[in-house]
């Protein structure tokens, strides 16, 4: 049986490879990817980020906190996930590869609404000091993403293995009768 594929699916883990990689790059390089830093010019963008969410700025780095680095090393290991798939799917043609990309998407989704709750159960310690509108423009709709997205990709892959478990327990039975 060929491994099913959903384009959408493929580019969405093909894109985020490099934009994770850019991130995990500004989190294990800080402070030198920080604003100041020698290296901030790879992260440019992030002068604005660091000063919306904390996680990402200077009060978590000196209160060395954990989690911004904890997160990013998560990031790395779905990342692998998503290549992997890729890989196993488009090249290697192997059809349980529905099982690694149902796997890196759900890892995604959880890390995503762990960083949120996060945020709730501290009573928004890194974002609450922040407008509405610059919570919404620059955390909750670039973080945002990265939970209906993956919502979206473990449903689809959800099914495509309900669908192979089902045909698989339809041959079995026909193959019991014979």
């Amino acid at each position: 049986m060929p491994v099913k594929t959903h384009t959408w699916i493929s580019l969405w883990f093909l894109i985020t490879v490099p934009v994770i990689a850019w991130d995990v790059g500004y989190c294990f390089m800080r402070p030198r990817s920080m604003k100041g830093g020698d290296l901030h010019w790879l992260w440019k963008p992030y002068s604005i980020y660091q000063e919306v969410d904390y996680i990402y700025g200077v009060p978590a780095l000196l209160a060395n906190d954990g989690f911004t680095n904890a997160q990013s090393m998560l990031n790395v290991m779905e990342t692998l996930l998503n290549i992997t798939y890729l890989y196993l799917a488009h090249i290697a043609q192997w059809p349980p590869a529905t099982i690694v990309g149902f796997g890196a998407a759900l890892m995604t989704l959880s890390k995503t609404i762990l960083y949120w709750a996060q945020e709730y159960y501290c009573d928004y310690c890194s974002i609450g000091h922040n407008s509405a509108w610059n919570l919404f423009v620059y955390w909750i709709i670039p973080n945002g993403l990265w939970i209906v997205v993956p919502i979206f990709i473990v449903a689809q892959f959800g099914k495509d293995l309900v669908d192979s478990l089902n045909l698989a327990a339809r041959v079995s039975v026909k193959a019991k009768t014979k």
